[in-house]
């Protein structure tokens, strides 16, 4: 499964791209054509659009932009997709950081005609900050400057002019045309100079097994399995601990600690939808079996001994501020940290990050709505994570407003300066 989300600027055809890239590919239902030759009139004079296919709101019709996220699933011979078409607008930053933040690729959009300009700066930094592993970037309406090699070599080094300070390493640059279809899933006879692959052909063949932290092993537990049927002697003292690997593989004998108690046993199963197997790894849904009955509940998380993971109650992290209330030092929140919440209050704003020069601007008064910075946190216990940079499922988290329940904000924690080891009970003697 590959995650990847588009971005750019507005106009830049990010909707129409993977409109190309579905109907190109033969991934579009019967009823899905007829819908989008009935909306024909609606925009496009007549034309079939093919943004009409993410761009449901009839506002982003009518205006020809995106608002919202949208989320589209297809499926080629060799991979399986799901596409998050985000928007373009600067005031709509937080559904962009939204749309991206589970990408495993991003693909920023280049008009042509216009190359780079602020937005293509901001989202390919948003995707540095994000950790996205891989980045393509289509630069797109090449039909309207005649397929120019010089203007795409153009806009290739100025993109390289600024990369290197974002830290992105695996780049693809491709030169597209999201309304003809050149380069999209077919082969372009207008650029024989290209010897790259189609967008299709990257995102089939992009390597992200490696993407995943495979050395650690976490699992937060969702919830503690009890199926208690009389009719099945097997499950009627069943306990199981279920949850998504978050990091690492275990296998049947591994000895486990159970964050925060400290509690240590060993996997006597691993059960999975597909059956009973011996190991698992990351990111798979899976239900463990330990040889102890001892006390866990969701929020836990089980790791191995030999390799724990910071434990704090002083955080840092980067966020992403998502309400139009301004975020002021001193303000409390509920902070949901994969399976587990708590109470926390910020402590301090460090800086705010300057998105069009990438620079930091210390000690702001407040983070507004969009706005992304460094704070520093603390929770009423302590917080068991790894540094975002190191795994991103255990280093993301956010924040809600106790009093409407909003989701506010969306962070990132940086490295842990420490290794907090809790008292072990041994249950394995």
């Amino acid at each position: 499964m590959l995650r990847f989300n588009t971005c750019g600027s507005v106009d830049d055809g990010k909707s129409t791209l993977i409109g190309r890239l579905l109907y190109d590919s033969k991934s579009l239902m019967e009823d899905q054509l007829e819908a989008l030759e009935r909306s024909a009139d609606l925009s496009g004079g007549g034309r079939v659009n093919l943004a009409n296919l993410t761009d449901g709101l009839r506002a982003e019709r009518e205006q020809g932009i995106t608002i919202d996220v949208a989320y589209r699933y297809f499926a080629t011979p060799r991979r399986r997709f799901i596409i998050a078409d985000t928007p373009g607008h600067v005031q709509y930053t937080r559904n962009m950081v939204t749309g991206a933040s589970t990408a495993n690729l991003s693909i920023v959009l280049v008009d042509a005609r216009s190359g780079v300009i602020e937005q293509s700066r901001r989202h390919t930094a948003i995707a540095a900050l994000l950790r996205i592993p891989h980045l393509v970037v289509a630069i797109n309406k090449m039909d309207l400057v005649d397929w120019s090699e010089a203007r795409f070599n153009e806009i290739r080094e100025e993109f390289n002019s600024f990369l290197p300070r974002l830290g992105i390493r695996d780049v693809k640059f491709l030169p597209i045309s999201a309304l003809n279809g050149d380069n999209v899933v077919d082969r372009s006879p207008h650029t024989p100079w290209y010897e790259g692959p189609t967008l299709l052909g990257h995102l089939e063949t992009v390597h992200i097994a490696s993407d995943w932290d495979l050395e650690r092993f976490r699992l937060p537990v969702q919830w503690v399995n009890r199926p208690n049927r009389p009719d099945d002697a097997s499950l009627h003292d069943f306990r199981g601990l279920s949850g998504q690997i978050a990091g690492g593989v275990v296998r049947v004998g591994d000895e486990i600690m159970a964050l925060p108690g400290g509690l240590l046993s060993r996997v006597k199963a691993i059960h999975t939808l597909d059956g009973e197997v011996d190991e698992a790894f990351c990111p798979q849904s899976i239900t463990l079996v330990l040889e102890h009955d001892i006390d866990i509940s969701r929020g836990a998380m089980l790791v191995k001994p030999d390799d724990l993971p910071g434990g704090a109650v002083d955080l840092r992290a980067q966020v992403c501020w998502m309400h139009p209330r301004a975020l002021e030092r001193g303000r409390k929140f509920l902070l949901k940290h994969t399976t587990n919440s708590t109470q926390v209050v910020v402590t301090e704003l460090v800086n705010r990050l300057d998105l069009e020069h990438y620079e930091r601007q210390p000690e702001p008064a407040q983070l507004a709505l969009n706005d992304l910075g460094e704070i520093r946190l603390r929770t009423a216990r302590p917080l068991y994570y790894d540094g975002y940079c190191t795994n991103r499922l255990t280093g993301s988290f956010i924040l809600i407003d106790p009093a409407t329940h909003a989701t506010v904000a969306a962070g990132m924690l940086l490295p842990p300066t420490e290794v907090v080891r809790p008292e072990m009970t041994d249950y394995t003697i």
